[in-house]
């Protein structure tokens, strides 16, 4: 019974630390997306290299898409986009840049731990600056499952996640944080990280359904290229 409470107690402290980053992006979702213009060059490479030859049909997912940006560049290359963000407010600035540059993504409020969606239905994924949000290990080890499981078996996908290679950094092992984010009437507003070890890193995915295919480090961010674990070719 004891280990009942305990698990329990863990889950429910759990919930408690998402639903504070869930509030944490939506009092700050209008400032935090007006610097968030353009999209990050490592996307921009994944989705040239990833969307050839998927045909018309295909489905891509921004998972953890803010306010689009990512989205916006795989509605050019596949037939249906869903932009998946935990903050309702994240998700209108998204709502608000579709109309605007007229393009099409079906937008979905829900947890990257447990993501609403069909197995196998996902050929082109973009998972970023998102994973590290998840407060608990256990949080972004389910949240990399999920992934895999929405994958179709050709499908891929690109993770990434802060890391402490970056220059702000002096840690050579994992670590959780807040950064602040200043409001433009100078509130302070503190955002969790988990900031990763590569090393870590690698060893999350590895233990994860997912299957790594290459993995690099850029601009103190780790990158991963994967696949589901029904992976073709």
């Amino acid at each position: 019974m004891a280990g009942n409470r305990d698990r329990t107690q863990r889950r429910d402290e759990s919930d408690v630390k998402r639903g504070d980053v869930r509030e944490t992006y939506d009092r700050i979702a209008t400032h935090f997306a007006s610097t968030r213009e353009y999209a990050w060059p490592e996307v921009e490479s994944f989705v040239a290299s990833h969307a050839t030859d998927r045909g018309f049909d295909a489905v891509g997912l921004d998972l953890g898409c803010g306010n689009c940006r990512h989205a916006e560049l795989l509605a050019a290359e596949c037939g249906s986009v869903v932009g998946l963000d935990v903050s309702r407010g994240l998700l209108e600035t998204g709502r608000e840049r579709a109309l605007e540059r007229r393009f099409d993504v079906e937008l979905v409020q829900g947890d990257a731990a447990a993501l609403p969606l069909t197995d196998d239905g996902v050929d082109l994924a973009v998972y970023v600056a998102t994973l590290h949000h998840l407060p608990t290990r256990a949080a972004r080890l389910a949240s990399l499952d999920e992934l895999a499981r929405v994958l179709s078996p050709d499908g891929r996908a690109l993770v990434s996640a802060w890391s402490t290679a970056h220059d702000r950094f002096d840690a050579t092992e994992g670590f959780d944080t807040t950064v602040e984010w200043t409001l433009p009437g100078g509130d302070p507003v503190d955002r969790f990280y988990h900031i990763y070890a590569p090393e870590e890193f690698e060893a999350d995915l590895a233990a994860s359904d997912l299957t790594l295919r290459e993995w690099e480090l850029s601009s103190g961010n780790c990158y991963a290229t994967v696949a589901g674990a029904g992976q073709s070719g």
